[in-house]
């Protein structure tokens, strides 16, 4: 199966995007992020909704994040 995988810049904000998208009824999980995807915090958030959608919810709730990849399989 295929995600949308967003690198966060810290796992504070990586919880707290999966707290924020839950509660616009968008499944999310934290995860370590997959080596040789993205360099930083370490951990991102795995989505299946549209991405774009997911970045505009993380942009209005001022959540960080650093880069976004359409097409991660798990």
């Amino acid at each position: 199966m295929t995600y949308n995988l967003i690198a966060m810049t810290s796992i504070t904000y990586a919880q707290k995007a999966k707290r924020v998208l839950n509660a616009q009824k968008i499944y999310c999980e934290v995860q370590k992020t997959p080596s040789g995807y993205f360099s930083g915090c370490g951990y991102s958030i795995r989505v299946k909704d549209d991405i774009s959608r997911v970045l505009s919810v993380l942009r209005i709730n001022n959540i960080k994040y650093k880069d976004a990849v359409s097409g991660y399989v798990r």
